[in-house]
């Protein structure tokens, strides 16, 4: 793989950028649910913003990918509006699903975007069923479907990779292994080596640190082009941490994991320190600069909130408008 030079200055610094303005959108949305300003529950990303940022990356905006219920990091990182997205969290009219489908069913088709799923490995058969359509089209298009640690449960997982396998699709599976499912250690939920549960089905399966961007964007890099090429399916287990507790309502985590665990993935496995800290090891942008980064991107979130807190409500007529019926 290769190793990134000053002249990939503007792609390091667009991923920070990138990770940074996920991480500002979870924390103003943690904040309009602490402060009851917004309905329903929401699951952090933070923490998790390197995988959905080194993956994407490397996406068209053709290309597809499926969400979780953790997924505000993956619409961000696939080019979501932050107002658009926001209006969607607080019920507002101008939201991607018209305020309908809330933190959990982000839907943004326009970016390839085929919606977050609040099922745990849920989306795993819409992300096979999208790269069978490229392939049965004939198109270049790939699709990743990013799904935690927790799906490797669901017997839908298994029967999807069996069917990209079988037709070699151009699908490359993501599990974004945070430790926990749920309040769950992964080491109590999923037997053997997690790999291998791909590598049974003849899926060439790889394992990258989460944390590190430029690892995954490395890997990810390669994957897509192959999978273009016709040479899918792939898998890859990204090792990762969510800071937040399942929800934001899991405040007190203490009988499942500790605080100084959390700790020690905030304090040196930070994605975002991690990648900031190598550029400015490199003296390629001043400590200063990624200051004025993150300031910036801190006050795009804020004007975002406001305008999504002034935005209009769905009008009362459309109660019964996209809602499916089998009469």
């Amino acid at each position: 793989m290769k190793a990134f030079k000053k002249a990939d200055l503007a792609q390091l610094v667009r991923m920070y950028r990138k990770m940074v303005t996920i991480r500002e959108f979870e924390n103003n949305a943690n904040a309009l649910y602490l402060n009851a300003k917004m309905p329903g529950l929401t699951h952090m990303y933070s923490g998790q913003e390197g995988v959905a940022v080194g993956i994407c990356e490397n996406l068209e905006s053709s290309d597809y990918i499926t969400s979780t219920h953790r997924g505000h990091g993956h619409c961000v990182a696939k080019g979501a509006n932050l107002k658009r997205m926001f209006c969607e969290l607080l019920g507002k009219a101008e939201g991607y699903c018209r305020g309908k489908g809330g933190s959990m069913h982000i839907a943004d088709q326009e970016n390839g975007n085929l919606g977050a799923n609040a099922i745990v490995g849920g989306s795993t058969g819409i992300a096979t069923g999208a790269a069978f359509s490229a392939r049965f089209l004939d198109s270049e298009d790939v699709t990743v479907c990013f799904f935690g640690d927790g799906a490797l449960g669901q017997g839908l997982l298994y029967e999807v990779m069996n069917m990209a396998a079988l037709w070699s699709l151009p699908v490359i599976y993501a599990c974004e292994n945070n430790l926990y499912g749920e309040y769950t250690h992964v080491s109590e939920m999923a037997a053997g080596d997690l790999k291998a549960r791909a590598e049974a089905f003849g899926i060439e399966a790889h394992e990258v640190d989460g944390q590190d961007v430029m690892a995954v964007q490395r890997l990810s890099q390669s994957l897509v082009e192959r999978a273009r090429k016709g040479e899918g399916p792939f898998f890859i287990l990204l090792e990762t941490y969510r800071y937040h507790g399942h929800h934001v309502g899991d405040i007190n985590r203490s009988y499942y994991r500790s605080k100084e665990e959390e700790q020690y993935w905030k304090t040196d496995r930070d994605p975002i320190t991690l990648l900031g800290d190598f550029l400015a090891s490199k003296k390629w942008i001043s400590q200063d600069e990624l200051e004025a980064i993150r300031a910036e991107i801190k006050d795009e979130a804020k004007a975002a909130v406001d305008y999504a807190l002034a935005a209009e409500y769905p009008s009362q007529d459309e109660v019964d408008m996209h809602v499916f019926s089998a009469a």
